[in-house]
Order: C-alpha cells, then sequence, then structure tokens
C-alpha cells in the first residue's frame, strides 16, 4: 500500500483512478465500477441488466441492495438498486432488475440508453434487510411491484443451498405480464417441494392481503420470519397484521418509496445554517438535501430515501424532524441524514 500511496500523492490533485479510467475504463485501484454485458427490455415498464463488476467486488448477502452511479448531462446520479443474485452466484455477475418510473431520472436513462459495454459507477452490497447467516426454521416472502428483487434474491440463495424448510413466495403484481422472472418462479416452485410460489393480481399491488389470505398460503406464519419489501398499501397492511398478531419481531422490512409523516406547517420557520459552507437559507419544509440543493450546496446522496446512509451529516444544534416518523431530535452534534430530516425552527447543519 506505501507504493500506491505513493502513487496517489503524485498523481494529486486527482486520484490515480481518474487517470486510468482515461485509458481503460474497468482498471481500478480503489474504485469500484460495472460493465453491463447484458440488457433485457421484454416486460413492460421493467429493465433488466447484467454487470460484470470488477475485482474489487466481494459478492452479497441475499436481500441487500448496491449503489449505482451515472453519469447523466454531466452530473453523476446515484441510486439504490437490490441485484437479483442468489448469493452463491459463481458467475462474478450483478443481475439488475429495475421498474421504469414515469418520473424517475435514472430508471428512464437507462431504460432508453444501457447498452452492452457501458460503464456504471458501483459500491459495494450493504443493508440490514437480508437472510440471517443462520437460516429460520421456516421462511415467509412477501412482495410486491419492484419489491420483489430482493426477496428473489432471498428465494434463489435458498434454492441453491437446499433449504429444506417450507418456504412461501407470495407476490402482488397487476398483471401476470407484470411479474419479472416468472417462468424462473415456476422452474423454482417445480424443482423444490417445499417451495411454494403464489402470484397475485389484485386492482392494486398488495391491497388484497388479509389474514384468511396468509392462513391459507402459510398456515405456519406464525413460526416463520418474514421478510417483506413492495408499495406502501402492501406494507401498510402486513404491518397491522403483524402487529396484531403480536408478531412484529418476526417481520422484517425493506422499502423502495419513501413514505412522509404529515406535516404540521407550525413547524416551517427559522432558517438554515449549513455552517461548514457559510450558507443559510430559509426553512422551506422540505428535506435538508432538498434545501441544501435548493441554496446551491452539493451534498453527496444515494437512495434520497433513508436507505444508504450515503447524506449523513452532523447536526451542530436546533432540532429536526425525521420525515418518515414524524419524531423530533435535538440533541447536538448528532450525524443526521439530510435526505430524511427536515429543519424544525433554526438549525445548524454542517455541511
Amino acid at each position: 500500500m506505501a507504493l500506491l500511496d505513493l502513487v496517489q500523492t503524485l498523481t494529486t490533485p486527482h486520484p490515480v483512478d481518474r487517470y486510468l479510467e482515461l485509458v481503460r475504463p474497468m482498471l481500478t485501484v480503489r474504485d469500484m465500477r460495472a460493465r453491463i454485458v447484458g440488457v433485457d427490455r421484454s416486460v413492460p415498464g421493467t429493465l433488466s441488466l447484467s454487470l460484470r463488476p470488477t475485482r474489487q467486488w466481494n459478492g452479497l448477502l441475499p436481500g441487500q441492495f448496491i449503489q449505482l452511479g451515472v453519469v447523466i448531462d454531466g452530473v453523476r446520479q446515484v441510486r439504490c438498486y437490490s441485484p437479483v443474485n442468489s448469493q452463491h452466484d459463481s458467475r462474478r455477475r450483478l443481475d439488475l432488475t429495475l421498474r421504469v418510473h414515469p418520473h424517475g431520472l435514472v430508471s428512464r436513462y437507462l431504460h432508453e440508453h444501457a447498452e452492452p459495454g457501458m460503464i456504471l459507477d458501483l459500491e459495494p452490497a450493504s443493508g440490514v434487510f437480508h437472510l440471517p447467516r443462520q437460516r429460520p426454521d421456516r421462511v415467509l416472502l412477501i412482495s410486491g411491484g419492484s419489491g420483489i428483487t430482493p426477496v428473489l434474491s432471498m428465494l434463489r440463495t435458498l434454492a441453491d443451498e437446499g433449504y429444506a424448510g417450507p418456504v412461501v413466495f407470495l407476490h402482488y403484481a397487476r398483471s401476470p405480464e407484470l411479474v419479472p422472472h416468472r417462468d424462473e418462479l415456476a422452474e423454482i416452485a417445480a424443482a423444490h417441494p417445499n417451495i411454494a410460489v403464489e402470484l397475485r393480481y389484485p386492482e392494486q399491488d398488495g391491497r388484497g392481503f388479509d389474514r384468511d389470505e396468509l392462513i391459507r398460503v402459510a398456515p405456519w406464519f406464525a413460526e416463520a420470519e418474514t421478510f417483506l419489501c413492495g408499495p406502501p398499501p402492501l406494507m401498510e397492511s402486513v404491518r397491522e397484521l403483524f402487529a396484531a398478531e403480536e408478531l412484529s419481531e418476526r417481520l422484517h422490512t425493506e422499502e423502495f418509496v419513501a413514505t412522509a409523516a404529515p406535516v404540521d406547517t407550525t413547524d416551517v420557520h427559522g432558517s438554515t445554517t449549513f455552517s461548514a459552507s457559510g450558507v443559510t437559507a430559509e426553512n422551506a419544509g422540505t428535506s435538508l438535501l432538498e434545501q441544501a440543493e435548493a441554496a446551491g450546496l452539493t451534498p453527496e446522496f444515494g437512495c434520497r430515501m433513508g436507505i444508504c446512509f450515503s447524506c449523513t451529516s452532523v447536526r451542530r444544534s436546533g432540532c429536526t424532524r425525521n420525515l418518515r416518523t414524524g419524531e423530533l431530535e435535538s440533541d447536538p452534534d448528532q450525524p443526521i441524514q439530510l435526505c430524511v430530516q427536515a429543519a424544525v425552527g433554526d438549525v445548524d447543519i454542517e455541511i
């Protein structure tokens, strides 16, 4: 590492990887990247990508997410996606299935422009939503819409391990055509008698979920560990049911949509000081990340929904409100996530 540090010093002000990428984009020392090697647009509103990461890739735990970076109009945009790979995939490939949102900058760009050979920035897999290393005796996987990706990674992993316990994979979609990897799901269920794949097509994702449905597909759910990812109506229905059954500790969740608690307009006053930059802005009631950007600052960010912790900064003083829970926090000199915190009165953030 001493030689690498010397080279890094000699190439200042730019890191050595900035020079290497001019010669060969996938040749890196510290940065991790991935080359697109496969593109599939066959499922309406969905894009599937197969990526070959650089040598720094260390694999994943089933259910974790990665941060993917792409340059759009000269600006590097970062988003979080959950690979659908099994933990035991030996191909050194990352397979992603992206929901193309009408107003999603990155998903629309990739849907229109992704092609084999394109280079993307990549961060290591992270996140606490994953199968435990000691596998549960019974597993219930519930998903809706694009929430299928992390639980499909779990299902593939259990299938590859020859897991012997009962598994139910319950997925909600608007129609059969909108279920990614539908043929593979059928093949897994056919090859593993202990795995049941249950697909449901209500008018809106997850609206058909209730206790009777759960008892039909997994009568043993009270003894299982349940992993849930999907749209807000499904997430809310499942959480309420598990809370009523006093099983919340057995429910593990991941959200791809940030749900905000109602804003009390009386909290929207004062000003936010970004002390490290010498910038002050009137409190607009939006997230601190949005306020900083509106003030001309460019703090680092990733998912913009409180998952990846890329936008963490220190709150030096003042009170902030958690946009997901509505809770107020005022301890000084505490790290906070800018994308899910808003200022309540005068606040000093070290950016």
